[in-house]
């Protein structure tokens, strides 16, 4: 079995795990969770508005 003793030294520096990643603030929760609410919302409300405001021109430009 081959062993390197040429990069031996200085030791490598002790293991330490990686500092957990920070959280969300309560407001930043919030925040996120209305955001999300609004796109589901215009999810389902965006489509039908649509649809009236092209139903609309097309009445204005079929006249």
């Amino acid at each position: 079995m081959f062993v390197d003793f040429q990069n031996g030294w200085p030791p490598p520096e002790p293991w330490e795990p990686k500092p957990a990643p920070p959280r969300m603030s309560k407001r930043a929760e919030t925040l996120t969770t209305w955001i999300i609410g609004f796109n589901l919302v215009m999810l389902l409300v965006g489509p039908l508005a649509g649809a009236t405001l092209f139903d609309a021109v097309m009445v204005l430009f079929h006249r």
